[in-house]
């Protein structure tokens, strides 16, 4: 590019018509496989092109550029190529690259899930000759849609008994009580407070201090368990010492780990139990009921909600495991991990909304955990799938359903509707609760044309199973259970 030349295009823009659409690039695109779900793509965007968004650029510094000794709009057009040298190489660079790009996904060539992985700092525009470029980008995978008209469902049911409100009011009335010292041998019920050390061939890998654990038949780590707990911790007392072996699980986070048996020693430093609240006018007042009639009523609407979310996860599991029997097609793993914790946070979401107490949630949160890798990569299929039906039956996700989701959200929590969307709107989670809205709308498409078998339903909770928000062999991080337990102490 002369410094004295202009072309028709640069002519334009310092005639006033830079307003005018961008003319598209004439680009030559290679894209190659580069692994499942994974492109490689190659950009080369022509001379004449980059010449014609250089003197575009030129343009409008010569209209804005404060040179002195110059009014703007009358800078030399050498000058400004000369003094704005950096300045233009790195808006032609921005320029071209986001052009390319929106180019491409306008082309339909690709389908990215992510941003693409581009080294922007170590890509510089050549003076001469054409420009490229290249990088690897994650893209959704390429299916035929399976069948989702007509499909056979087994439906759960179950009648809410006073056997049923009875014992989720024990359990409510624990999240009142205070857990206090006895100078007795511990039972299935109470908490041991324990030092716990696990070793593995002899070397201690993990140490938990004053872990609490509730004394049930099954103790749920991330990547483990240990039946029986109830039967080794049986009588204990304090300073006495329970050992035992259990087996990493096979979804474990450290490979080589998995499947391996460790030895836990637990040294026992106090055994307590939970002294419940009084069910009193000053007790209902602090949980917003009227009598203990209406929080057992309150009880009683609450469970129906659980059995209507459990049936909608059966059925809804039946309708995923059926539309997705045929996707024999693979995702990378870094795109499984960065899925993880996405995944744990709308299960979460989805268990609070049911009103499962802070225990059920950690006890289904534990197992999710354990088995997170393969969890999530059905669960990313299942998605891709729901996605492409949402697409094909122009489903939307609308203000009001986030409005009413929200609202339900706030009443459960006796919260502020504003105040619960800012802080899923702060944390990032008022997206995972639109795909959840979303796929929850196909899933519905799907059960509308499906043909059903009724069938009883287990039961609701799961009382055997205390969950430990910790993994034995330490790659995984804690959730925040804890802490917004601790939360809600402080409240």
């Amino acid at each position: 590019m002369a410094d004295n030349e202009q072309t028709p295009e640069s002519t334009a823009v310092l005639d006033g018509a830079e307003s005018a659409a961008p003319a598209p690039l004439d680009l030559k695109v290679a894209i190659e496989d580069a692994g499942p779900c994974r492109k490689h793509v190659k950009i080369t965007v022509p001379r004449a092109d980059l010449d014609r968004i250089f003197d575009e650029q030129v343009g409008d510094f010569v209209e804005n550029a404060e040179v002195p000794g110059f009014r703007p709009g009358h800078v030399p057009t050498a000058l400004i190529r000369k003094r704005f040298k950096s300045e233009l190489a790195d808006k032609v660079k921005q320029r071209v690259l986001m052009a390319s790009l929106e180019q491409l996904a306008d082309g339909e060539q690709i389908d990215p899930i992510n941003e693409p992985n581009i080294d922007v700092d170590g890509i510089e525009i050549p003076d001469e000759g054409d420009f490229g470029f290249e990088f690897d980008v994650e893209v959704r995978p390429q299916f035929d849609l399976p069948n989702y008209k007509g499909l056979k469902i087994e439906r759960p049911v179950r009648d809410i008994s006073d056997a049923d409100v009875a014992a989720y009011t024990q359990d409510y009335l624990q999240q009142y009580a205070h857990l206090v010292p006895v100078d007795e041998a511990a039972q299935v019920g109470d908490t041991v407070i324990c030092d716990v050390e696990f070793t593995h061939k002899g070397e201690s890998i993990r140490t938990f201090e004053e872990l609490a654990l509730k004394i049930r038949p099954t103790l749920r780590f991330y990547d483990a368990e240990l039946e029986g707990f109830d039967k080794l911790m049986a009588g204990a007392k304090a300073d006495d010492v329970r050992e035992a072996d259990l087996s990493i699980s096979l979804e474990a986070d450290r490979i080589e780990m998995r499947n391996e048996t460790v030895h836990a020693k637990i040294t026992v430093l106090d055994v307590k139990r939970l002294e419940m609240p009084a069910m009193g006018e000053e007790f209902f007042a602090r949980v917003g009921a009227a009598s203990e009639e209406d929080l057992r009523e309150q009880f009683r609407r609450m469970l129906e909600r659980q059995v209507q979310y459990e049936q909608r996860q059966a059925t809804r599991d039946q309708v995923l495991d059926q539309i997705t029997a045929s996707a024999d097609w693979e995702l990378p793993e870094d795109l499984v991990r960065k899925q993880v914790e996405n995944a744990m946070r709308r299960e979460t979401l989805e268990l609070r909304q049911a009103g499962f107490t802070d225990a059920e949630v950690r006890a289904r949160e534990t197992e999710l955990r354990r088995n997170s890798l393969t969890t999530t990569r059905r669960n990313l299929k299942q998605h891709f799938i729901l996605d492409r039906i949402v697409e094909q039956e122009n489903l939307e996700v609308t203000g009001e359903d986030l409005d009413r989701e929200i609202t339900i959200m706030a009443l459960q929590a006796g919260e502020n509707p504003r105040r619960v969307r800012s802080r899923l709107i702060k944390s990032g989670v008022i997206e995972n609760l639109e795909a959840q809205i979303r796929e929850r709308k196909a899933v519905d498409l799907i059960l509308e044309s499906a043909k059903f078998t009724d069938k009883p339903l287990p039961p609701l909770t799961e009382p055997d199973v205390e969950g430990v928000n910790r993994s034995i062999c330490g790659n995984i991080s804690d959730t925040n259970v804890d802490m917004e337990e601790e939360e809600g102490e402080e409240a």
